[in-house]
């Protein structure tokens, strides 16, 4: 089932090191995926724009060539960003929110451009396209957390791309711990450490660090969710629907109550 509370997809492994797994850069054994190029996806993303609109972008293209000022160049990417996020080319789009970002140079613009390469990543099926992605997002996330260098926000953002869609998990997972252990309070690091100590099949370790942040906070939904399905996963069917029924209770959306009621259908 697609997890709530927007942690993606848990599938928890039957074996697996210390949080040594990255589910988002898996390949078929004896394959490797190459780095997307984005001239060959603008290209290709071209073939399927109309002549009035294709003679639009031509003109912004050129504006930026020609530009000898950098709030002109990030204008004409901003307007080409609106173009192509109006065609549904995401990744061109989020391309050019990156260039303008960068012009200007803030952090906020930054960390939307990078977002929105996040976003698309985790919907991608093309591996070529999510790696590039993710060196896209990484980058942009490395300038803003350089403006912004107590940004924990940002910190987890980045340790979750590298664990999830790079091959440094390991690099990923130390900044997490890094983010956790200063702030034990900071509740996005403690849940996403757990999730993924329970994608890399130790449930243990994600039921001590929830029932530790459950201390200190006893009707956090999130870390109940996350709690019962540690337990689930661990086979420990009573425990898991116990505290399901427990994190329904503090659900106001009722969307995700509904889904937790599925999730524990699923499980009885």
């Amino acid at each position: 089932m697609s997890v709530l509370f927007a942690f993606g997809r848990i599938t928890p492994k039957e074996h697996g090191h210390e949080h040594a797994s990255a589910p988002g850069n898996t390949m078929p054994e004896g394959q490797a995926a190459t780095v997307a190029d984005f001239t060959d996806l603008l290209k290709k993303a071209k073939e399927k724009v109309p002549a009035d609109k294709l003679a639009e972008i031509t003109q912004l293209e050129n504006t930026v060539v020609r530009g000898d000022v950098s709030t002109q160049q990030a204008t004409a990417y901003r307007q080409l960003y609106t173009i192509w996020d109006h065609l549904n080319e995401l990744p061109i789009a989020a391309y050019y929110a990156a260039e303008a970002a960068k012009l200007e140079n803030s952090g906020k613009n930054l960390t939307f451009a990078a977002n929105l390469f996040l976003d698309h990543l985790s919907h991608t099926q093309d591996a070529g396209v999510r790696m590039w992605e993710a060196n896209m997002a990484l980058e942009l996330l490395d300038r803003a957390i350089a403006l912004e260098p107590n940004n924990d926000t940002l910190k987890i953002k980045k340790g979750s791309l590298l664990v999830s869609n790079t091959g440094e998990p390991m690099k990923g997972i130390g900044i997490l711990r890094e983010v956790a252990e200063r702030n034990p309070d900071f509740l996005d690091a403690q849940l996403t450490l757990a999730n993924f100590s329970i994608t890399s099949g130790q449930f243990d370790k994600a039921i001590d660090r929830m029932e530790s942040v459950l201390k200190r906070h006893p009707e956090e939904p999130k870390a109940i969710f996350l709690l019962a399905v540690a337990h689930q996963s661990k086979g420990e069917k009573d425990k898991a629907i116990e505290l399901l029924r427990q994190c329904r209770k503090l659900i106001k959306d009722p969307a995700l109550a509904a889904e937790i009621d599925e999730y524990i259908k699923s499980i009885k």
